[in-house]
C-alpha cells in the first residue's frame, strides 16, 4: 500500500503545529489525506488563523501522488493543563500523535522551571491522557542537544534547561512504554533549517545579512552541525510514526554529515553574491556548546528505511529563494 493510502482517514493530533517544523508536518500529512488536528497554545493569538493556512503552506511542494482531502482542524489548549489535554484527546480520539509543543527551542537561557513544566510536564499530561486509548503510535520530539558536549549520538549529557527537560520527557516516554505499553517512539532532531525558520536563528540571520549587504559577526564557526532540511524532518517523523515494531526506540533525524558552521555561512555568501563581510571570531562560543553534533543516520535508516534526501546546497538555495520572495513582498 502506498503511503498516502495508508494515511487516509487516519486521525492525527499534532501539538505545536504552528511552530517551524509543525507547519511542515501538517502540510505533509494533509497532503497525504490524513485527518489532522493541529494544536496551538492559547497564547498563540493567531493560532487558529495560522492553522487554516497550514494545509496550503507555501514552503512545500504538494505530493503529486495524492490530492489533499482535508484541511486541518484547529485545537487550542495548554499542554500544562492536564484536564484540557485529556479533553482534547477524548474529543479527537487520535490514531497517531506527534508531540512537538515546547519552549526554549531557540533560547538556551529559557527559565528551567518553565522548560520543565511545559516540556516534561506537558509530555506527561499527554502520555497520561493517551493511556488506555488504543493509539497506534506516539512520536515524541526531542533534540540533538540532549547528547551534550560529547556530540556523539550515544549517552545523554544535556547542557541547558531545554535539553534537560527533553531528556526528562524522553525518560517518561520510555516509562509509559514499558509500564503501560504505550507505543512511544522518540525522534531527536538535529540542525533543522528551511523556509519559514525564525529569523534570529543561524541560517536565516546569515541570509538576511547577506541579502542586505550587511556584515555578519559570528563565532569562529569551527563547530560541526548536522544540517537537515525541514521537509526531510517532516518525512522522517512520518517514518517514525508508520514503521512497525519500533516502539520504545529513539531515532536520530539528521543526515549523518557534519558541516562546519563557517562553511555554511560562506556558502550563503556565495549564493547571495554578498557585499558585506563575514566576521568569524567576532563572537565567542556559547559556554558548554558542543564541538560537533552529528546524527547516527545509519541506525535510523536500518530501523525505518528513511534517509534525508535534500543536499545542503539545494536546501540553502531553496531557503534563500523563499527569503528573497518574502523580502520583496515586505517592501
Amino acid at each position: 500500500m502506498d503511503k498516502p493510502a495508508a494515511w487516509r482517514q487516519k486521525r492525527v493530533l499534532i501539538t505545536g503545529a504552528t511552530g517551524f517544523i509543525g507547519r511542515y508536518l501538517v502540510r505533509r500529512l494533509v497532503d497525504m489525506g490524513a485527518e489532522v488536528y493541529a494544536g496551538s497554545p492559547p497564547s498563540d493569538e493567531n493560532g487558529p488563523a495560522h492553522v487554516a493556512k497550514l494545509g496550503a503552506a507555501p514552503y512545500m511542494e504538494p505530493n503529486a501522488a495524492s490530492t489533499p482531502e482535508h484541511t486541518p482542524h484547529s485545537v487550542t489548549f495548554d499542554v500544562r493543563d492536564a484536564k484540557a489535554v485529556r479533553s482534547v484527546v477524548n474529543d479527537v480520539a487520535p490514531d497517531i500523535v506527534f508531540h512537538l509543543a515546547a519552549v526554549g527551542v531557540t533560547n538556551p537561557n529559557v527559565d528551567p522551571m518553565l522548560a520543565l513544566t511545559v516540556n516534561a510536564g506537558g509530555a506527561i499530561n499527554l502520555l497520561e491522557a493517551l493511556t488506555g486509548h488504543g493509539v497506534d503510535r506516539i512520536v515524541l520530539v526531542g533534540t540533538s542537544y540532549e547528547y551534550g558536549i560529547s556530540g556523539t549520538a550515544t549517552g545523554l549529557d544535556p547542557l541547558n534547561a531545554y535539553a534537560a527537560s527533553k531528556v526528562a520527557a524522553w525518560a517518561f516516554g520510555r516509562m509509559y512504554w514499558r509500564a503501560h505499553q504505550l507505543p512511544v517512539v522518540t525522534v531527536r532532531l538535529f540542525q533543522a533549517y528551511g523556509p519559514g525558520q525564525p529569523g534570529h536563528t543561524l541560517i536565516p540571520a546569515a541570509m538576511q545579512a547577506a541579502l542586505s549587504g550587511q556584515d555578519f559577526p559570528m563565532t569562529p564557526g569551527e563547530q560541526k552541525r548536522d544540517f537537515i532540511f525541514a521537509e526531510d524532518v517532516a518525512d522522517g517523523m512520518i517514518a517514525a510514526a508508520e514503521t512497525a515494531g519500533i516502539e520504545g526506540a529513539t531515532l536520530n533525524l539528521g543526515t549523518g554529515i557534519g558541516t562546519e558552521v563557517r562553511y555554511v555561512v560562506e556558502q550563503i555568501w556565495q549564493l547571495a553574491d554578498a557585499e558585506g563581510r563575514i566576521q568569524p571570531g567576532a563572537r565567542s562560543y556559547r559556554t558548554g556548546s558542543p564541538v560537533h553534533l552529528i546524527a547516527d543516520a545509519d541506525r535510523t535508516a536500518q530501523l525505518t528505511g528513511w534517509r534525508a534526501k535534500t543536499p545542503l546546497e539545494r536546501g540553502l538555495r531553496t531557503t534563500m529563494q523563499h527569503l528573497k520572495s518574502d523580502m520583496r513582498q515586505a517592501i
